[in-house]
């Protein structure tokens, strides 16, 4: 029998591979690092119903995929019978969310993945209601300061302070450089993470418990899910290369 964690990264990075080249050719993916278009939709979002960023696999799940794979592995190594190595398991999962911190969260400052964009020539800018996007200092978007003409009148020209009064303001964004993505990166690792954890079962010679059963199913479904989550993602965002080194990474 393959050894499924082979399986699921050739997987992986077929489903990664054909949806970028889909994207290619189908003129189908929108440059996320570029400003004057990442605040808009998707050019196909009308048409294509996973190309809106505001339908439920992204909102639902991409947004918190993390603490959807936390939540399958709690269920599995809580049901799983003791010779299972649960311990190394534990850690295993300990440093994946450690790995998952240090390049979309904090490393002693800027995630990694945010130097990324910095040291390719990214800025940091903030989007106005207009559609345009105004540059304000880097320290800003590391920072993930929330700004506005209120409180930062010295970021904004004059012709800038006309913004309509319902806008509150915003946090700016690293824009332009080398966008990694982060949604290829952090579903790469959790089908690679849950796979290993289905490993850990099949492996186990005593009979799972109905408890268990369901734990491996919600795994395996959870699986299925992130393969077409990062199909999807691959299909309709960010450069083909951002897509490869997200997957890389």
């Amino acid at each position: 029998m393959p050894d499924l964690r082979h399986v699921a990264l050739a997987l992986t990075f077929l489903t990664v591979l054909h949806g970028t080249i889909h994207s290619i050719t189908n003129h189908s993916y929108l440059d996320t690092s570029n400003p004057l278009l990442t605040a808009l939709p998707h050019p196909l979002h009308e048409t294509h119903y996973f190309a809106s960023k505001l339908n439920p696999l992204n909102t639902v799940f991409l947004k918190r995929a993390w603490g959807w794979t936390s939540a399958a592995f709690l269920a599995h190594i809580i049901t799983s019978p003791p010779e299972t190595h649960r311990f190394r398991r534990t850690v295993q999962y300990i440093i994946a969310t450690a790995a998952w911190l240090v390049f979309t969260s904090w490393f002693f400052g800027p995630a990694l993945l945010e130097r990324v964009i910095a040291a390719s020539g990214g800025v940091c800018v903030l989007h106005l209601p207009s559609g345009a996007y105004l540059p304000v200092p880097e320290q800003l978007c590391f920072d993930r300061t929330h700004i506005s003409s209120a409180s930062h009148p010295q970021l904004f020209p004059v012709p800038l302070l006309l913004v309509p009064e319902i806008w509150k303001g915003g946090v700016p964004r690293l824009r332009r450089g080398h966008d990694v993505s982060g949604h290829v990166f952090l579903v790469t690792l959790s089908i690679l993470f849950l796979t290993d954890q289905l490993r850990a079962s099949f492996a186990s010679k005593k009979p799972w418990s109905p408890a268990h059963r369901i734990a491996v199913f919600a795994n395996g479904a959870l699986l299925v899910l992130w393969l077409f989550a990062i199909w999807i993602t691959s299909v309709y965002f960010h450069s083909p290369m951002e897509k490869i080194s997200g997957f890389c990474e």
